[in-house]
């Protein structure tokens, strides 16, 4: 088990609104490793003006997903680069069973050893509470919840003082029911793929976004670390 972040690499996983993105970032601080979000990745790669770029803003501008290929091409490029030589929380990535296959190939081609796949255990209707209760600030972005992160002064921005909000659209019951059947049909058949290959952790996200953090730290040994 690492007593430190070296050479450690991650992936987060588990239903939309679990916490993955948050955990990912409180790991990345812990554990001094690269926090990869595929959301995020896309967004910067579709902005380049590269082959792979220019493909991935046609498929996004006509309303479709990345392709699988696509995908794997922009996280095996972004492991190559020096900010992951020390390690890397893959958060949003593999989404699909030969998403995870091909992972396991381009892992194994560059000499990396993956270390855990911890999925973040959250029941439907939690998450349904958490995603219908999101909003942020328009100004900063900040992220706020109407139950469990509210601004300190009511209609204000903690970190900017903006005083104006919005909510995601796709943040509704519907789209998110409908997120959460995608994610057991083309998500969850990856959990009992990486159990197969000895590396998965459950860990139960129902409580504080401490005592998650605190859960994951221990399957990976970074426990002691502040």
């Amino acid at each position: 088990m690492h007593t430190d972040g070296s050479g450690l690499h991650v992936v987060l996983t588990g239903a939309p609104g679990c916490g993955k993105g948050t955990q990912a970032r409180i790991l990345k601080e812990r554990a001094h490793i690269c926090h990869l979000s595929t959301g995020e990745m896309l967004r910067a790669e579709a902005q380049k003006d590269t082959p792979l770029g220019r493909d991935l803003k046609a498929a996004l501008d006509r309303g479709e997903f990345a392709t699988d290929e696509m995908i794997i091409e922009m996280v095996s490029n972004r492991i190559d680069l020096d900010d992951c030589q020390n390690g890397f929380i893959l958060d949003g990535f593999p989404r699909t069973l030969p998403q995870a296959q091909a992972l396991e190939k381009i892992l194994v081609q560059k000499g990396i050893k993956l270390d855990r796949v911890i999925e973040i255990q959250v029941p439907d209707e939690i998450i349904m509470e958490r995603i219908l209760g999101r909003y942020s600030c328009m100004q900063c972005g900040q992220g706020y919840h109407d139950k469990f992160l509210k601004p300190k002064v009511y209609g204000v921005c903690d970190v900017c003082g903006g005083t104006t909000f919005a909510r995601r659209r796709d943040d509704n019951r519907a789209t998110v029911q409908n997120r959460l059947v995608n994610y057991r049909m083309l998500t969850y058949p990856t959990i009992p793929y990486f159990e197969k290959e000895g590396l998965l952790s459950c860990v139960d996200g129902t409580g504080t976004i401490e005592s998650t953090a605190a859960k994951i730290a221990l399957v990976l040994g970074l426990a002691q670390k502040r």
